[in-house]
């Protein structure tokens, strides 16, 4: 028996299997991080719309009228409760980078610093309710700016 043969034929062997483990794991690398990005988009999406939806219905109670203030006190706390925010918070706090983390979670704030507001006396004539929109127009955007970031850079 040729030793020269058989030393070519494993090396062959051995180059081709390694070759097919790389390109294999390569591919797998490519489909996990594509996975990835699929569920921090879709993340990312229902929380930016569980915290618009909130602003949203948060005003519209705003505007409505023959409420008591313990029923619109009620309602608010129902609204951000209903839309799902405080659970899609917590999954932005645990698989968000931490800076992203931070915004998500000072965007709730401002959110929920909106909700509180209808614990003063007279929500229609709130002083501070156009301050409290700016804040969380602003957190908002902020959020949507670091959101498109991590989605764009990896």
């Amino acid at each position: 028996m040729d030793w020269g043969t058989l030393a070519g034929t494993a090396l062959g062997a051995i180059l081709g299997v390694s070759t097919t483990l790389i390109a294999e794991r390569s591919r797998w690398q490519r489909e996990s991080t594509a996975r990835e990005q699929a569920v921090r988009q879709q993340l990312y999406a229902e929380y930016l719309g569980a915290l618009s939806l909130t602003t949203h219905r948060l005003r519209d109670l705003k505007r409505s009228t023959g409420l008591t203030r313990e029923e619109r006190i009620e309602q608010a706390g129902e609204i951000l409760g209903s839309t799902n925010a405080y659970h899609l918070r917590y999954q932005m706090l645990i698989i968000a980078p931490a800076q992203l983390g931070d915004a998500a979670d000072k965007a709730f704030m401002r959110v929920r610093d909106l909700r509180d507001r209808f614990d003063g006396p007279d929500i229609s004539a709130d002083p501070d309710w156009p301050l409290t929109m700016s804040a969380v127009s602003e957190a908002l955007d902020s959020l949507r700016r670091a959101m498109r970031a991590n989605l764009t850079t990896g």
